[in-house]
């Protein structure tokens, strides 16, 4: 075999190699782009669950302010009573006097 044909069959044999090479990170990159992809889906899911955890919280958070506002409003009324009647009884009092 010449030179020339022994430089031939070594530049095949790397061609070769090299489309192997090609093929097998062709097949990586695929893999790693579907991974990509199921890793995005993932992250849009738990946001828009996230998102909506948020929405829950302020509902909730809103219904405690309107229950803790109906009690401090019954509770100011209760108050306000008493007060009514102490200025009832001195009323009271003061005419018997």
């Amino acid at each position: 075999m010449t030179q020339s044909e022994q430089n031939l069959v070594t530049f095949e044999t790397r061609v070769r190699q090299m489309l192997l090479r090609f093929q097998e990170l062709k097949k990586e990159n695929e893999e790693l782009c579907a991974m990509v992809e199921k890793q995005e889906q993932s992250i849009k899911s738990l946001r828009e669950l996230t998102a909506q955890q948020e929405r829950d919280y302020n509902s909730l958070k809103m219904a405690r302010m309107m229950e803790i506002t109906d009690n401090d409003l019954q509770g100011a009324k209760d108050r306000l009573s008493k007060l009514i009647r102490e200025v009832n009884k001195c009323i009271t009092m003061l005419q018997g006097d």
